[in-house]
């Protein structure tokens, strides 16, 4: 395994096995997240205060690594929930898909003529995309949504 996918990999067994990660294995996890973060954070120091910068107004500037590392450490809990819920996703990659379709379109014909048009728009997107999440046919789904029979998923 590799490491940088050690959690997912563990994750994505679980899941194909119905069953939920141990909560010692996720501990390990987590203290190695831990650790990783605190070598970003030497890795990383704050910038120096000079003289200089002691009469500027505001927040010192950080480094992008640096907030990067900060809101690693402030989100913990959020980042790492898809080992803990495994309903949770990995990535989002589906919902940044989802969202694309809508910009491609705008992209295509200018823009939607009405907010009507937009909301009737997306509302098919949703739907299609719920479709494909529950691995249902798509195009029969459709047809059978059309003739007031649509399909659950």
């Amino acid at each position: 395994m590799r490491k940088s996918y050690e959690i997912k990999e563990h994750a994505d067994c679980a899941r194909k096995q119905d069953t939920k990660i141990d909560e010692d294995t996720i501990k390990t996890f987590i203290e190695k997240y831990h650790s990783i973060l605190m070598k970003g954070f030497e890795d990383n120091p704050p910038p120096e205060i000079s003289k200089d910068d002691v009469v500027k107004r505001g927040i010192q500037a950080q480094s992008k690594s640096k907030n990067l590392l900060d809101r690693l450490a402030t989100y913990e809990k959020e980042i790492l929930r898809f080992a803990t819920d495994l309903r949770v996703p990995f990535s989002n990659n589906q919902a940044e898909r989802d969202l694309r379709m809508i910009t491609i379109q705008q992209n295509i014909s200018g823009n939607f003529r009405k907010p009507h048009g937009a909301d009737v728009f997306c509302r098919i997107r949703g739907y299609i995309s719920t479709l494909i999440k529950n691995k249902m046919p798509v195009i029969s789904s459709l047809h059978a949504a059309i003739e007031d029979v649509p399909p659950l998923p």
